[in-house]
This record gives C-alpha cells, structure tokens and sequence, in this order.
C-alpha cells in the first residue's frame, strides 16, 4: 500500500494500524539497472553507414542483431543498395516504376535460392514506407512453420488496418509449401484488396501454385547472379566486416583504423565463380574463413588466402557432393559426355555421381531423358533400353545396379545423335511467346463438335458459310501460320 509516493505496511492483520516503510534499496537498484539499459539502448540505435559505395547502407531497425549470419546483415535498404536483377529493377522497368511511385501490386517473386528474393522484399518494404502516401502495415509469414490460421489472423489485422484507410502487405516465404487447397485462402481477400500478397518460391509458380491465385498475381522471375555481381556483394562484405583487399599491406598512421584482414582478389573471384549464383553460399564461405582465420586476433595481421576460402566453403554451406547442387554438375558432365561420344568420360562421371551415393533410379530417369533429347529418333532401342535400366534399377536397387546404368550409359554414348524433334519444339514454342497479340483460334473444322453445334445454333443458314470460308484448305495449323515449318535447318 502506498500514500504519496511513500510505501505503508500494516503493524498486524488484525489491526488497523499503518506506518510508514523507509525506501527500499532495491527500486533505487532497479531504477539504476533501468536507465542503464535505456542509456545502452540509445547507444545501441544509431545508424551504422558504410561508405565507397553507390549508395550508402543503413541499418535502420531498432535493433540489431549481432549474431545474424552476414548474408541477413547485408539486407539492402533501398533501390541502389540491391544488387543484380537489372532486367526487373534497370531504369525503366514495371517493378522499378511501381516502386518509385509506391504502387505494390501482389506478386509473386520466383528464383533459385540466393538469387535476392528476400532481399528484394526487403526493399519494397522500404520503398513503400517511403514513397507511399498512405500507411503501410507489413505482416511476414513463411508457409513452413505458418497454418490456415495464422494467415486467418493476417486477414483480421488486414480488415481492422483497411476500416482505418490503411494498407497491409503480407509476405508469404516459401508459398510453394502451401497445398492448393491452402492456396485458396488468399483467394477472395486478394481479390477484394483485402491485402496484398507478395510471395517468394524457388519452385516453377505453373506447377505449384494454385492457377486461380496465379491469375490474381503478377510474376516475376528471378535470374542466378552473375559472377560480377556476386564479386560486388563480396566487397560490400569485407567492408562491413572491417577488411581490405590486398595482398600488400600498408602501414597507416594512428589516426586511422587497421583493417581487421586482408583478402586478395583471386580468392573473391573463385569464390564467386564457385558459388554458382547463390549469393547465401559466397557470404557464408567469407564469413567462414574470416571468422576461423581472425577471430579475436586483432593484434596480428590476418591475411586470408585461396586455400583458406576452399578449406571453410564446404564447412559454410553445410554441403557435400550427395546434398547440394554441385551433384548437378556431375550430371551435366555426364550429359555432355554422352553427347560427345565419349566412353571413358561418361563412366568416369557416371562412377563419380555413383561415388556421392545417388538413387540409381534418379540416374535412370536422366538417361531416360537423354534418350529422348539426344539420341536419333528412328533408333528404337534407345529409349527401351534406359526404360528398360530404369525397371530394373526400381526392382533391385544398389550395389547391383551400377553395371545396368554402365550398359545404358555406353550404349547412348555410342549411339547415332539427333536432336530434329527437342529443335523443332523449341521453335514451335517460340512461335507461341513471340507472338504479336492474342493466341490464333482453333480452325472450326478441327474444333470440338460442339462448338459447331453453337455456330450453327448460332448462325443459322449461314453456318456452312462461315465454315467452308475459315476451312477452304483444310489446314491444320491456325490462320495466318498456314506456311510455318519448325522442322527446317534441324539437326
């Protein structure tokens, strides 16, 4: 009980009695603790700004967390911060024009893994607040550890935001792991304006999204970065993280700060090459290397070397040859291999793929394809015989299966190539996205009966008419592509 600021206490509880406590020494403890910690969080909420670059980065948020990897500290601000994707972000472009003007529509952004997806969120974010008129309330989820209800929340939060004429985004990461019946909830909310959906896949949005959602949805597509500009967030890297790129040191006066490490430019060019576009894989092998390499030592001088990226890359990424990606360029050597007529080398890489403990029936089904791509398509046996090993792998499996995918192997590096018919699909594909304006119609003669059954019910007398007029050559390829040939100048 309290009177005036001063702490009462009763003499017994069976009496009425109150007198006066002296001031604990404890809430002037707590009160201490307290304006150390505002003091310290004061401190703590300054701007962190890095110079010698195109637009500096800040760190805007409240709090920072120390112990996030490099790659997640390295989350771009603005538009000049982002690195790559200059086909969606150059001058002149939908997204960039949308973002400039603060207008988000959904979307959906599809890319492999460390392309700069979540990156990009991340700066759509800011632009919004930036450049929106109205105030914008984001709502991140992820489709791995998110359910039905979580997004239900989303929605009330979204509806309470739109009664106060204010906008919700909600980021959905990884949407690919919703099932298309989970899908479905976006649908109606999506449609109305409810919120706008921005969802981040590394999966083709064709086949695994809800087509309804797709059409509600802008894509864009994400490309692998390139070697340059991997090599470009690598510098921004070792700036952030106190180094230099060198391998001459030079002695600076005391006024100036020695880097923590050096890093010579060879190794950030094989770093980038290796990383095979994965922006995550390049920044976690740094951060590796820098962290096993200097540590706390700052007294020394720390230089960080070729060997010391490729003895920590593997270790970063957590990977090995039977888990990552690098599995699929053994495949692709043993594709070309096999192009190429090349026995020994196709074993050879066969043997290697053999080695990281790959499903023989997943070798199977390359050879399947490459049957079907590569091999001359009046050679009947190709194709059996990689069905054929596939049967056979599924039936018995490892170790005994490696001498079926050997055969099959030898056998489609020795047979004749041809690739008419993958040529002429390819061309026949391009004349359906190079088209100019709508797809061409169906010729009524090769329709669905049905829909003549229309036309006549439709047209009367002057149904033949309209018929005979459409069809008076009878050729199956639509109007206006009667002369079109996909099988010229194919090998």
């Amino acid at each position: 009980m309290t009177t005036n600021g001063k702490r009462l206490k009763r003499l017994s509880p069976f009496t009425s009695k109150i007198q006066e406590s002296p001031p604990s020494k404890k809430s002037k403890t707590l009160d201490n603790i307290q304006y150390q910690i505002t003091t310290n969080t004061n401190i703590s909420n300054t701007n962190i700004s890095m110079n010698n670059f195109q637009g500096q980065t800040k760190t805007n948020s409240n709090f920072q967390n120390n112990y996030a990897p490099l790659a997640e500290k390295m989350r771009p601000q603005n538009l000049n911060d982002y690195i790559g994707q200059k086909h969606l972000l150059g001058p002149n472009t939908l997204l960039n024009d949308l973002l400039k003007n603060g207008e988000i529509p959904s979307m959906i952004l599809w890319g492999p893994p460390g392309c700069g997806k979540t990156s990009l969120i991340n700066v759509i974010i800011q632009e919004s607040k930036r450049n929106s008129d109205i105030p914008i309330k984001f709502i991140k989820l992820s489709a791995t550890t998110a359910g039905i209800n979580d997004v239900k929340k989303a929605v009330t939060e979204a509806e309470i935001q739109l009664k106060q004429n204010k906008r919700t985004i909600v980021f959905m990461d990884e949407v690919h792991r919703f099932n298309k019946l989970q899908q479905d909830v976006f649908l109606p909310y999506v449609e109305s304006g409810t919120f706008t959906l921005i969802g981040a896949t590394t999966e083709n949005p064709s086949f695994s999204l809800n087509s309804a959602l797709l059409s509600r949805c802008r894509v864009f597509v994400l490309k692998k970065l390139s070697k340059e500009d991997i090599i470009h967030i690598l510098l921004r890297a070792i700036e952030l993280m106190g180094g230099e790129v060198g391998t001459k040191i030079k002695k600076k006066e005391q006024s100036q700060m020695q880097p923590k490490f050096f890093i010579d430019i060879r190794s950030i060019e094989w770093l980038a090459e290796v990383c095979d576009g994965d922006a995550r894989i390049a920044l976690g092998g740094l951060e590796m290397a820098v962290e096993v390499k200097v540590g706390n030592n700052y007294e020394n001088i720390n230089i960080i070397n070729l060997s010391d990226i490729k003895s920590h890359l593997e270790i970063a990424s957590g990977l090995s040859d039977s888990k990552s990606s690098n599995v699929n360029h053994l495949y692709n050597a043993l594709h070309h291999s096999i192009i190429g007529n090349n026995d020994n080398a196709a074993l050879y890489w066969l043997a290697r793929i053999l080695e990281c403990k790959e499903d023989p029936v997943l070798i199977a089904q390359r050879l399947v394809n490459i049957a079907t791509e590569n091999i001359a398509f009046d050679n009947d046996l190709a194709l059996d015989m990689a069905m054929h090993t596939l049967d056979a792998c599924k039936m018995i499996g490892m170790p005994e299966s490696d001498v079926m995918l050997a055969q099959c192997v030898l056998y489609l590096t020795r047979a004749e190539k041809c690739r008419k018919i993958p040529n002429a699909l390819i061309r026949a594909q391009c004349a359906i996205e190079n088209y100019v304006g709508p797809q061409p119609k169906v010729p009524l003669f090769i329709k669905d009966t049905t829909a003549q059954g229309k036309l006549k019910a439709t047209q009367g007398a002057n149904y033949k008419n309209i018929l005979q007029q459409e069809n008076l050559e009878k050729n199956h390829l639509p109007f206006g592509m009667e002369n079109a040939d996909f099988f010229q100048d194919s090998s």
